[in-house]
């Protein structure tokens, strides 16, 4: 069967595009799907199949039939931390969903993880170890542990995303970092074809950053350890969090949250506000009023305004400051 994609003429089995609609259902596998409907900045050209995934068995099946097709594979999450440039994204785009979760005990850890020294032999009384699938988003997990009376994980509540992007990106705020919390991940090899897992100091977590980024992978899931604490604390903790987001950042316009990485010796935002870019505008991408350290969309930017204002930032604090900035947030596709 020919399909024209992107204007590309491809050359694709009916059959395969039927046993993928089969699989997900015909409402989950999209074509020509315009990727700013998925990504938090509301710009980004067509993703050529678009599919959503519920659960690790059709994951398994969708990755077997993409590999037979030689078809290259994205996978995103909720799209808060993502650029998709304006060329879109050849291949299948992945949206991954599975939001399941457990509480487990130390026998259970102990199949799944091989190092679970860190954990008190003497007083399970002060913790809980749950798994969460990479799909939930932050903050359904935090609302869970809430419920649940299980703190540590507050400071990611208000953090737009899901559980495998908190992963990727060692995702953090208010002083704390996922890395804290983690145990295990366990994970596809896209170029193995195998289910691989890997305990906390595997992950090599850095600033805003973890192996996720190097590796072909999908997470699948992880097993988090979190100490239990007092429910009405745990909520004042989560609403004082929530009230700093809502004063500091500009929550009522599209973006991909802070745009911009924290420097080693320096405070990003504030380099940015000192070289007079508040406001400053290309095209409908601007550098917010509210928090220079946020790109947001005014309403009719394109991925190529944003990614111009990113690299106009750069150079004017570099000319200011002789400081190197780096984006945070991930680009990809083609222009």
């Amino acid at each position: 069967m020919v399909i024209y994609i992107n204007k590309n003429r491809i050359n694709i089995e009916e059959v395969d595009l039927l046993e993928l609609e089969n699989i997900l259902g015909k409402e989950n596998v999209k074509y020509n799907e315009p990727m700013s409907k998925h990504t938090s900045f509301r710009v980004g050209g067509n993703a050529d199949i678009f599919v959503i995934v519920n659960s690790e068995e059709k994951l398994i099946k969708v990755i077997n039939i993409a590999k037979k097709l030689s078809m290259p594979i994205t996978v995103v999450g909720n799209g808060t931390n993502l650029l998709v440039k304006d060329g879109g994204i050849r291949g299948l785009v992945i949206k991954y969903i599975a939001n399941g979760y457990s509480f487990i005990n130390k026998e259970e850890l102990r199949e799944k993880s091989n190092n679970i020294d860190e954990l008190d032999e003497n007083d399970t009384s002060k913790y809980k170890i749950i798994t969460v699938s990479s799909g939930m988003t932050n903050a359904r997990l935090a609302k869970i542990l809430l419920d649940n009376s299980i703190t540590g994980f507050e400071f990611l509540a208000g953090v737009p995303g899901t559980i495998g992007g908190a992963l990727v990106m060692n995702a953090g705020a208010y002083g704390g970092e996922i890395k804290d919390v983690v145990l295990n991940t366990k994970y596809i090899d896209l170029d193995e074809n195998k289910i691989k897992s890997i305990e906390n100091n595997e992950h090599k977590f850095e600033y805003r950053k973890s192996i996720f980024q190097t590796l072909n992978c999908i997470i699948l899931e992880t097993t988090l350890k979190l100490q239990i604490g007092n429910k009405e604390q745990i909520e004042e903790k989560m609403q004082e969090y929530s009230k700093k987001r809502r004063e500091s950042q500009p929550l009522d316009m599209p973006s991909a949250g802070s745009t911009f990485k924290r420097g080693k010796d320096f405070i990003t935002a504030k380099l940015i506000d000192e070289s007079g870019l508040k406001g400053y505008s290309i095209g409908g991408a601007e550098v917010s009023t509210k928090h220079a350290g946020f790109i947001v969309n005014k309403g009719n930017a394109t991925a190529k305004d944003i990614i111009d204002l990113i690299n106009y930032v750069k150079e004017k604090v570099y000319e200011k400051f002789g400081k190197e900035v780096q984006e945070e947030v991930k680009i990809i596709g083609e222009d």
